[in-house]
């Protein structure tokens, strides 16, 4: 009778451990180590849908064209492809951290301790915050001038993953009782 009570305890604090921070630190990595992982895919098996908006963007071919913003343009393909191979690099290694960071954070679930999981999600949607906020919206949107642009622009699709980062970078860092009491953990 002492087992069945013991597995019936697990099955309860496993179903309680459904409702925590840690839970949602580890599905909200998931999710965005998922999307980057298919992100990469697409971009490296659809090399030339990608390609075509990153020529643009760069190129500056569909803005407003003004000769005092047009000096920014980079029209050399060899350029234009290079920068986009670094992209898809980019976002290969930023989905093999989240990956990490989410196979870190199952592990937790299960032993407790989260201080290695909580870094390699830091780590991870950090890259994501640099690609999609500094790499999209900052030199994509306002140096080449990509917010002109009715065809080419991917202000909203980068703002809905700086979103989702920030949010999942947010609750990553939420303080949270320990594994076995009611102490809150430190978020450092």
């Amino acid at each position: 009778m002492a087992d069945g009570e013991a597995r019936a305890g697990t099955r309860r604090a496993r179903w309680r451990t459904l409702g925590t921070v840690p839970f949602a630190a580890t599905a909200l990595t998931g999710t965005l180590a998922v999307h980057m992982a298919l992100v990469a895919f697409g971009n490296s098996t659809d090399f030339g849908t990608n390609r075509q908006f990153v020529r643009h963007v760069l190129a500056m071919d569909t803005t407003f064209r003004d000769p005092d913003l047009m000096w920014r343009a980079v029209e050399s393909p060899v350029l234009q492809d290079a920068a986009y191979v670094v992209i898809i690099a980019w976002e290969v290694l930023t989905a093999a951290v989240l990956l990490l960071a989410t196979a870190l954070w199952c592990a937790a679930l299960r032993r407790g301790s989260r201080a290695r999981a909580r870094a390699a999600s830091t780590a991870g949607l950090v890259m994501v915050l640099l690609l999609f906020g500094f790499g999209f919206m900052a030199v994509g949107g306002e140096w080449f001038a990509m917010w002109q642009s009715a065809d080419w622009n991917g202000l909203d699709a980068a703002a809905r993953n700086v979103a989702l980062a920030a949010f999942t970078l947010l609750v990553v860092h939420l303080p949270y009782p320990a594994a076995h009491g009611d102490a809150p953990e430190s978020a450092g």
